[in-house]
């Protein structure tokens, strides 16, 4: 009827539908330019200049050796002009043949110069061109490899933690994930420094080059997969602009943010952390309970390092602790989740451990060998 309010005209999602469908039309275009901004992790690999000063030595002692069996038997070879073949005549020879260019000035006439140059020579001319051709393929199809290890690397990665920033926070984040069990290929880091980036891959983590606070590398780096996020850059307002960004990609995943100040904490919340670390206070902190307490200040180091020493861990309950005491479990237990809610070890409600509780403990950990 006239004047009645109408529905909104589903251009709208026939619009959305179609940018999907653009976005995978663009596939290809995406793991092209993700092969130059992902760094995989740095493989044994020889350096290029030394792959090619090697290839040219080979090819260089193949040339010499057929040189050498030319030479030594020149007698069974006719030059035109001359009619005798000297060294000279010998590598000459060897040139054009191994290039398969072959004027035929230089010729092999008795049955012995013959037999070597199918049996020999021949061969050597094969190899000297499988020395040549594939250096060039190898330059050729380097970045085509690139790209197809970066879309298999695409298309596993799940679950996985994006650090960004690679950093002194972020390495020693990274370091601490390690201690915990995360393996290096359910690591990825994200950092606008080409340094950091070649510094990540020669760790062994994936890298990948760019703007954090740009969705395009976010996406890069398969967040929207990713099960947890650190967000560790070196300004606060930075990382204000990461998080918004990370939790517009991924509902789901766990955010937690590094960030100098306290005031930006609450920004920071409602811009989507789980959980925020202000660095400042808790350095001042540790100074505090330090300059006090030396000894608890190196017990709380203890307990942040990984790899030795005792460790804070958190864990599911075991079948065998259901309806005990915290206190009656083999390891430290110092505090328990129950519900999203962590209560203290020695709160009445925790009194007797359920299914479905997650344990904070401390634990000593055995130096690794």
């Amino acid at each position: 009827m006239k004047g009645e309010k109408q529905p909104p005209p589903k251009a709208g999602r026939f619009s959305i539908l179609r940018s999907l469908w653009y976005r995978s039309r663009s596939e290809a275009k995406d793991d092209a330019e993700a092969g130059r901004s992902i760094t995989m992790p740095t493989q044994a690999a020889v350096p290029p200049l030394q792959q090619v000063l090697r290839r040219l030595a080979m090819a260089l002692l193949v040339l010499s050796i057929t040189t050498l069996l030319v030479w030594l038997d020149r007698s069974g070879y006719n030059d035109n002009a001359d009619g005798k073949v000297d060294f000279l005549d010998a590598a000459y020879y060897t040139t054009v043949t191994l290039s398969t260019t072959g004027y035929g000035d230089i010729a092999p006439v008795s049955d012995g110069a013959r037999l070597t140059n199918i049996f020999i020579i021949t061969p050597l001319r094969v190899v000297f061109l499988i020395i040549l051709v594939g250096t060039t393929l190898e330059v050729l199809t380097e970045r085509t490899r690139q790209q197809v290890r970066v879309h298999r690397w695409r298309s596993r990665m799940r679950d996985h933690v994006v650090v960004v920033g690679y950093g002194t926070k972020g390495r020693h984040a990274i370091e601490t994930l390690r201690g915990q069990g995360i393996t290096k290929d359910k690591i990825v880091v994200v950092d606008p420094q080409q340094k950091a980036v070649d510094a990540a891959g020669a760790d062994g983590l994936v890298a990948v080059l760019g703007d954090a606070t740009r969705s395009r590398t976010l996406l890069r780096a398969e967040l929207q997969t990713a099960a947890r996020v650190i967000i560790a850059p070196q300004r606060d307002d930075t990382a204000t602009l990461v998080t918004l960004t990370a939790r517009q990609l991924n509902k789901r995943a766990a955010i937690v943010v590094a960030v100098r100040e306290d005031e930006n904490v609450p920004l920071l919340k409602q811009s989507g952390a789980d959980t925020v670390v202000t660095s400042s206070s808790s350095a001042g902190r540790l100074l505090g309970v330090s300059t006090a307490s030396p000894h608890v200040a190196d017990t709380l180091e203890d307990l942040m390092t990984h790899g030795s020493g005792l460790s804070l861990k958190e864990r599911s309950v075991g079948k065998d602790e259901v309806g005990r005491s915290p206190r009656e479990c083999s390891d430290l237990v110092v505090a328990v989740v129950r519900r999203k809610t962590m209560l203290d070890y020695a709160d009445p409600e925790v009194a007797r451990l359920q299914f479905g509780d997650r344990l904070i403990t401390i634990s000593r950990e055995e130096p690794p060998y």
